[in-house]
């Protein structure tokens, strides 16, 4: 999958993707383009390079997925415990897209509960003063 077909993929997931390039004050990180949900990322990249694109993963998979596809390794700049490396010039498209939306929703789940849970909370708290 190329560059543009990945973005247009990314900014496809919903209403609540945000794209940025968060780190131009950093050396080597003004290419980086990162995409959001929820304020969290969930796919990043060099687009000067477009080698690897890290994609957050549920730990229990990341052995097997590496070990049956190539195209998988190692997450630039993040913990290989929870993301993962995709190769885009290699990885099929459909695996590609797979591995993207399950990122997207699994960092979209972690922060919606988050978020419940912190309504529920102040709610609780505000109906115990009145």
């Amino acid at each position: 999958m190329n560059i543009e077909d990945y973005r247009a993929y990314c900014l496809s997931l919903g209403d609540d993707v945000e794209e940025k390039l968060p780190f131009v004050k950093f050396k080597g990180g003004d290419s980086v383009l990162v995409f959001y949900v929820k304020g969290h990322m969930f796919s990043f990249f060099d687009c000067n390079t477009f080698q690897v694109i890290s994609l957050k993963c549920q730990p229990e998979r990341i052995d097997e997925l590496k070990a049956v596809h190539d195209c998988i390794g190692n997450p630039y700049n993040e913990s290989a415990k929870h993301w993962i490396g995709v190769n885009p010039t290699s990885a099929p498209d459909k695996l590609l897209r797979e591995l993207t939306l399950n990122s997207y929703e699994l960092v979209k789940s972690k922060y919606a509960k988050k978020i419940t849970k912190t309504l529920k909370t102040a709610c609780a708290k505000r109906d115990a003063r009145h």
